[in-house]
């Protein structure tokens, strides 16, 4: 089976493609092409969101994996799909909608039905969720809740760095529908796949151990809930490493991982070094 030439990176919420600066040298350096689709509004640079967030306000989960599964589909073969945190998310949405040779869910946010919510995720969306006019905003952190979210294992002068960088608000309509909504309303919501979808390319979830706004429980709870018959669903936990696994010491490690998995669940071959659960049915 011929592998894939291209790599696609989807950014997560509070974050741009900016956040990929580090991945995208080092896949290109491997002979991918690697691209890194942002949001609709967000082809502006980090400052220009702080600046006037109307874009981040106003951007909705449908119009987003069609923008992205447009720049996918347009690819001369199916790429390799990895996301990070909401992108994880979003990466999950386009395998469903049959994108992509292979994907890897980084931290990810969880699809509708995975119901696991620990205390740590909690404190760490409540200032997002305690006021329920956020639905209709864009909505930042302060450095402190950043640094309990995003980085809680680096110090609070590396934390700094990390949010001076990269940090934007987020759309509270995003974290209203995966935190909240997706479990509670009837019918499919946003984020809803097809659990038992036979046509799903195979998809490994990547947890970061230490990861307080995203545990490793979420992502196994995700994993678990693949059913259909004949796919690849694996996870894998890296140990210690925080929701800001692709940016903290050590990112090569995870890259690595992700690609070699990728790459040998896309051609037919044998995956590497086995993850820690694997769900293949």
């Amino acid at each position: 089976m011929t592998p894939p030439d291209t790599i696609v990176l989807v950014h997560g919420l509070w974050m741009t493609p900016r956040s990929w600066e580090h991945w995208v040298p080092h896949y290109e350096a491997k002979g991918y092409t690697v691209i890194t689709p942002t949001y609709p509004g967000f082809d502006v640079e980090v400052e220009a969101l702080r600046e006037d967030p109307t874009p981040i306000a106003t951007a909705t989960v449908p119009a987003t994996v069609a923008h992205i599964a447009d720049a996918i589909t347009g690819l001369d073969r199916p790429p390799i799909i990895m996301g990070h945190s909401f992108g994880g998310t979003l990466t999950q949405l386009l395998l469903d909608r049959g994108c992509g040779a292979a994907g890897v869910a980084i931290n990810s946010a969880p699809t509708e039905g995975v119901r696991v919510t620990p205390l740590s995720q909690i404190k760490s969306l409540f200032p997002a969720l305690k006021n329920p006019a956020n639905l209709h905003k864009a909505v930042g952190f302060t450095h402190d809740e950043f640094h309990y979210a995003f980085t809680n294992t680096l110090s609070d002068a590396d934390s700094q760095e990390v949010y001076d960088r990269y940090h934007i608000a987020a759309p509270g309509n995003w974290i209203w529908a995966y935190g909240l909504i997706a479990n509670i309303k009837p019918g499919h919501q946003e984020t809803w796949v097809n659990y038992r979808n036979p046509h799903r390319a195979p998809l490994l979830f990547i947890a970061g151990g230490a990861d307080h706004i995203m545990p490793p429980s979420v992502n196994r709870s995700n994993a678990k809930h693949y059913k259909a018959d004949g796919t690849i669903t694996d996870f894998h936990e890296f140990p210690g490493r925080s929701h800001w696994t692709c940016g903290e010491p050590g990112w090569e490690r995870v890259a690595d991982y992700a690609l070699e998995w990728a790459v040998a669940r896309a051609t037919g071959a044998d995956a590497p070094a086995a993850p820690e659960i694997a769900f293949t049915t």
